[in-house]
């Protein structure tokens, strides 16, 4: 018997929670954004009013008023989407103990051992959640019922906003196969571009490619990518209880425009580093090793990293080593198009012990402080959004020479 799958993606997340706060504005269109008084701001999502206007996740500022004039700019408040993202998947954990969110947005639920319980179809099961979720939160979601998780996904981007669409073993070809390739989960540029090569422009195209030449195309994710095609895939819904811990927290951006000169270069990683050490401390895990990727604009790419003295989740620290690797491998005058920084090495906080200097004594009374600080600004970003409080690091820079905050890479 086939599985029961179900994908909830939460509709226009971030301008979505905003909205509750600003219910006047439900009808305007709505973007929100990581400064909102510079030209040079993010956008980082937006509602379905400015969607018509061809706004865009990723854009400038001043390219979505270009389109939009009337456009609202709301700032982001990362706390609030956490919040209602704890809220949103206690709903689903009523119909099912299997749920596992792949992002803060979206959730994969396996229904098949308690769907008789509500006397309902899978369909109708996700029309059902999409009416709680909007009865009692004011969202909306869009999801998709498949017998299994790359379907069930591709089902709720199918059509949105708060829509469930059936993904079966009868329509995914009439459904999924016309589709581009790049609809496809994982297909990157630098895949598509090969696959474009050999005449695989749909997913219908990939599906019927034969498996073995795909292999020797992409290596392990040339027949992953064919299994996702096919629907062979069978990966099992894994609670987040029954996760293991994560290996490493990154943070990375594609600029809307080229970075160059060590000014601008410092001031995207400073905000990559922050973004890290957040999550850090919100794991209340340190890392051992900070590492950097670097992208030019013809998407070459860079990869350095580096072991700390002590184990850290302080931004100061990531941003330090990462400019450190950044000066030993980059020309300043060279463009940059993104960079990412990780903390590899993850270990729990509690068991990170500091490696005593003899020539600074006082070190650890120190650095004790600073983690203090910043965890007290972490309580107070959540408590008046992330713009309330930064550091001197991610300050004062020039507009011309600020980099866009740190974004999600997909829309919320």
């Amino acid at each position: 018997m086939d599985r029961v799958i179900l994908h909830c993606d939460l509709n226009s997340f971030f301008a979505s929670v905003e909205l509750l706060d600003h219910p006047e504005l439900r009808q305007q269109p709505v973007a929100v954004c990581g400064d909102p008084e510079s030209r040079h701001g993010i956008i980082l999502a937006k509602n379905e009013a400015a969607k018509k206007f061809k706004v865009q996740t990723a854009e400038t500022v001043w390219q979505a008023r270009k389109k939009c004039p009337e456009l609202v700019l709301l700032p982001a408040h990362h706390e609030k989407y956490h919040h209602w993202s704890r809220v949103i998947n206690s709903i689903y954990e009523r119909y099912t103990d299997l749920v596992e969110p792949f992002s803060i947005d979206e959730s994969w639920l396996d229904v098949t051992g308690s769907l008789h319980l509500f006397g309902l179809d899978g369909k109708a099961l996700g029309d059902e959640l999409r009416r709680v979720v909007r009865e009692e939160t004011g969202l909306t979601i869009s999801v998709g019922v498949s017998f299994n998780k790359i379907f069930a996904k591709m089902g709720s981007d199918y059509k949105k906003p708060d829509a469930t669409t059936l993904i079966t073993r009868e329509n995914f070809r009439e459904l999924l196969w016309p589709l581009p390739v790049t609809d496809l989960i994982f297909v990157g540029r630098a895949a598509a571009r090969t696959l474009g090569e050999y005449g695989v422009e749909t997913i219908g195209d990939l599906a019927r490619f034969d498996e073995g030449a795909l292999t020797a195309l992409l290596g392990k994710q040339g027949a992953t990518l064919h299994s996702y095609a096919t629907g062979a895939e069978h990966a099992p819904v894994i609670p987040a209880r029954d996760m293991p811990p994560p290996k490493s927290v990154g943070s990375g951006l594609t600029f809307p425009r080229n970075l160059v000169g060590w000014e601008e270069l410092h001031a995207g990683v400073a905000l990559l580093a922050d973004d890290v050490a957040v999550r850090l401390r919100r794991l209340d895990m340190k890392c051992a090793t900070v590492s950097l990727a670097v992208r030019d604009p013809n998407f070459k790419d860079l990869s350095r990293q580096r072991r700390l003295e002590n184990p850290t989740f302080l931004a100061r620290e990531i941003d330090a080593a990462a400019m450190d690797l950044l000066k030993s491998c980059w020309n300043p005058r060279a463009p940059v198009r993104a960079l990412t920084v990780t903390g590899q090495s993850l270990l729990p906080a509690a068991e990170a012990v500091e490696q005593l200097s003899l020539l600074s004594p006082d070190a650890a009374p120190r650095r004790e402080k600073v983690e203090k600080l910043e965890r007290a600004m972490d309580g107070i970003r959540g408590k008046f959004g992330k713009e309330a409080i930064s550091t001197a690091r991610t300050q004062g820079r020039s507009t011309k020479g600020k980099p866009i905050p740190p974004g999600p890479k997909r829309e919320l």
